[in-house]
């Protein structure tokens, strides 16, 4: 099983952005899937959450303007980000609880993806 995350870039305050995240491989069912990130000089923090029945969670500091989604068919989370500022700035991983026959239920992380929000 492999998470390939993708979407960051280089945006202007108050832009946004889209992330993506594709699961594949021997794939059986998708738990939750979550984003968190990580700024220079700073742990890891959750950003967004979302359960298999969709029910979501977010951080304080993104509710009202990141979205998080999925499209079980094809195995890939989202997260709308919106209204971007520089405190966004981070590398953005996805994070999902995949269950395979081979392996049962684990976490899997993607590579990570570099949002970049100037001023």
């Amino acid at each position: 099983v492999q998470l390939q995350a993708s979407g960051g870039g280089l945006v202007q305050a108050g832009e946004s952005l889209k992330l993506s995240c594709v699961a594949s491989g021997r794939i059986v069912s998708i738990n939750a899937m979550t984003w968190y990130r990580q700024a220079p000089g700073k742990q890891r923090e959750l950003v967004a959450a979302i359960t298999s029945g969709d029910t979501t969670n977010y951080a304080d500091s993104v509710k009202g303007r990141f979205t998080i989604s999925r499209d079980n068919a094809k195995n890939t989370g989202y997260l709308q980000m919106n209204n971007l500022s520089p405190e966004d700035t981070a590398v953005y991983y996805c994070n999902a609880r995949i269950y395979t026959f081979t392996r049962g239920s684990n976490d899997y992380w993607g590579q990570g993806t570099l949002v970049t929000v100037s001023s």
